[in-house]
């Protein structure tokens, strides 16, 4: 849901020159006079009015809409509604509260399983529904007005929140797609150096640009759609498996790998470590042990993936000799570096350095993401206007803030607790070790995302619950933590709904749905066993466990 909502933002549409490259070359009509700047020096230049198809109307607010008796309709969607409202209704009236629990507990507990059901369902929109559930813990008394925002302050929310304005700096400056279009040079020649010119871009562009989807929708798919059309492989066409197929896939398979790779590369990864923190589960340093436990795993993936496909879904063109030709004749018409893209790099540079060594001198991740914020609008590389627009990051702030908030009451009251000895009773009747309970919850963890459109939706919905039943089974706490995230991740590839990139790869017109579908769960099991077993050897080395 919320990453869908990055990439449909005009947050990169506007300021990415792929667009401008390849939007249609040819020049639109002179729009009637009436429509041009009467009091301006400033040469004339055609805007998107100039494109509409139609004769623009002039509508008297008298006018009545009986001519257009089709409307979308307004509101909430009623059966969402009235089953999200059921859910929670009938666990607060009808379900006999635990004697361990107190009112206050189990009435927060039917607020947030009916908002939870929401996200799911979406009656309204994310932010909107959140805001309806923390509307109504003030009114009915369940949380006081302060308590019930005190998730607006968290630092790793501002984090998230940041991380967008950041990534929108890359789109708008070109530099994410200079550095991908050199790599396209150096490794186009042939298809699988293409794949994996593209793989190693996204995965060195990752730690700072914190958005799968805006790096897909942004960067990316951009680039791969005008190698695409340069070689005949057409979207929606029989051409299509011509090269399009294979290489919109092994990207799409590999960002899973490249988002868990780094803390920073995603927003979901920092929500995970801020849940986990309110559990109880502490990491440290939380960015170099992140990239540490998940390196080994996530590099054998990222290089193993594009070779995989290669062989399970083979494209037609084995060669792409036009592609470093015209990644050069890209980076030629783009010019050298400019100046906002040489910021851009330095504020990267610094920002990843405070990331790695902050704590170390008492700077927070936040007030790194802060700083380099700071750098890019005292600069002018963003405008604060490119804040205000960036709608996805203050949806984000809403709905997170919202869930974080009632998550971490939920710990409060007890609620965490009384459902982690439940389970913990359930798990010692089965007599697992903890071993075999860690595989059994990460496998249904990742199997239950075939219900979700969201990766952030789901850790809101169900990290807390499945960390809880990790720890009541005797799993170490910090591994449980990690491996749920990273998890978090790897099933963002699993459908054409499982994540926002899934959407932009799909929509591309390149790959059959059945295909999405039968590559998605092929791979799901790859990574799987890569994860289980390197990444198993790999943190026994580490002692994780």
């Amino acid at each position: 849901m919320t990453s869908a909502v990055v990439f449909s933002s005009s947050a990169f549409s506007p300021y990415s020159k792929t667009h401008l490259h390849l939007r249609s070359t040819t020049k639109p009509p002179p729009p009637p006079p009436l429509l041009r700047p009467p009091f301006t020096t400033t040469p004339y230049h055609p805007t998107l009015i100039t494109h509409l198809s139609k004769p623009i109307r002039l509508i008297s607010t008298s006018s009545s809409n009986t001519n257009n008796p089709i409307t979308k309709p307004q509101g909430a969607k009623l059966i969402p509604l009235a089953i999200s409202l059921a859910i929670g209704l009938t666990l607060r009236f009808i379900i006999p509260k635990p004697i361990e629990l107190t009112d206050q507990a189990w009435q927060l507990l039917s607020i947030f399983i009916s908002t939870i059901t929401g996200l799911i369902l979406s009656p309204l929109p994310v932010g909107a529904w959140a805001f309806l559930g923390l509307t109504t813990t003030i009114l009915t008394n369940t949380l006081s007005f302060t308590t019930a925002f005190s998730g607006f302050t968290n630092e790793v929310i501002w984090l998230i929140v940041i991380s967008f304005f950041f990534a929108r700096g890359f789109v708008k400056t070109g530099l994410g797609e200079r550095v991908a279009s050199w790599f396209v040079k150096w490794l186009g020649g042939s298809t699988l150096g293409l794949a994996y010119g593209l793989m190693v871009s996204e995965s060195l562009i990752a730690p700072a640009m914190p958005s799968t989807t805006a790096r897909a929708g942004g960067v990316f798919l951009p680039i791969i759609k005008s190698v695409l059309v340069s070689a005949g492989s057409l979207p929606n066409d029989p051409s299509a498996k011509r090269l399009g197929s294979y290489l919109v896939q092994s990207q799409f398979q590999c960002s899973g790998n490249s988002s868990a790779l780094f803390l920073t590369a995603a927003a979901q990864n920092l929500l995970c470590l801020q849940l986990a923190e309110g559990l109880g589960v502490v990491v440290a340093d939380p960015w170099v042990e992140w990239f540490i436990a998940a390196s080994l795993p996530a590099f054998v993936s990222l290089l193993l993936t594009p070779y995989i496909l290669y062989k399970l879904y083979p494209p037609e063109t084995k060669d792409t000799p036009d592609a470093p030709a015209m990644a050069a004749k890209k980076l030629e018409l783009m010019g050298p570096v400019t100046t906002n893209e040489w910021v851009m790099i330095g504020t990267m540079l610094l920002a990843v350095s405070l990331w790695v060594f902050g704590d170390a001198i008492g700077v927070s991740s936040v007030l790194t993401a802060m700083i380099a914020l700071s750098i890019l609008l005292l600069l002018g590389v963003l405008e604060w206007d490119d804040c205000l627009n960036e709608t996805s990051a203050w949806d984000t702030l809403a709905w997170f803030a919202v869930l974080v908030g009632m998550a971490s009451q939920l710990t409060e009251l007890g609620i965490v607790k009384w459902i982690s000895s439940y389970v913990e009773v359930i798990l010692q009747s089965l007599s697992l070790s903890w071993p075999v309970a860690f595989g059994v919850l990460q496998a249904v963890y990742f199997l239950i995302h075939y219900m979700f459109a969201s990766q952030t939706g789901h850790v809101g919905a169900l990290y807390p619950a499945f960390l809880a039943m990790h720890i009541a089974a005797g799993v170490p706490r910090v591994l449980a933590a990690l491996a749920l995230a990273y998890n978090t991740n790897l099933f963002g590839a699993l459908t054409h709904y499982s994540s926002g990139q899934a959407a932009v790869y799909f929509g591309a017109g390149y790959v059959d749905l059945p295909d999405i579908f039968r590559i998605g769960f092929t791979m799901a099991c790859v990574n799987a066993v890569i994860w289980a077993v390197v990444g198993g050897f790999w943190w026994k080395f580490l002692g994780l466990y």
